[in-house]
């Protein structure tokens, strides 16, 4: 069941893919349409999850479910990762590569892969301060609090001093 993202409870499961571009207008309201359509039919077991998504900065894919409802299994969490990988073959944009690393530069968000932002930390490209994308977070609650951070705030603290 298809339910507004900003409803879902602060402990609700979030799985979060970064793309490696941002998306065009065209390509959004495509997604958003193909993930209404994958939301509304994704179930675990027979049992209808309560799932909602958001997309920020035309380029990161939020899913959130609410487990108090029915919780994600094997199957269902597979067919959210089938989901995806069609997305990156439909869009020619990689999403499940986890060995990125996005943060903003002002306004713009910018990608780079870990080992080019290794060599930006250790070049002062990138300090403490620089806001970065923590896709580790697990709940809504921690998507809210700690996935827009200052890399000291992150598991990005190891790169830079």
């Amino acid at each position: 069941m298809l339910v507004d993202f900003n409803t879902l409870p602060e402990e609700s499961r979030v799985w979060i893919y970064q793309a490696n571009r941002s998306f065009s207008e065209q390509e959004l309201e495509e997604i958003q349409e193909k993930l209404n359509v994958f939301i509304q039919n994704w179930t675990a077991h027979g049992s209808d999850l309560h799932a909602g998504y958001t997309i920020k900065y035309k380029r990161f894919i939020v899913l959130g479910l609410d487990q108090g409802v029915a919780k994600a299994t094997g199957c269902s969490v597979d067919s959210s990762v089938h989901f995806i990988q069609q997305l990156e073959k439909d869009y020619n944009v990689d999403l499940m590569d986890k060995m990125n690393v996005s943060y903003k530069q002002g306004e713009y968000v910018a990608y780079k892969t870990l080992t080019d932002f290794r060599k930006m930390a250790k070049n002062k490209a990138v300090s403490k301060n620089t806001i970065v994308f923590n896709n580790l977070v697990a709940t809504v609650a921690e998507f809210k609090e700690n996935w827009e951070v200052p890399a000291s705030e992150s598991w990005h603290a190891r790169f830079v001093k």
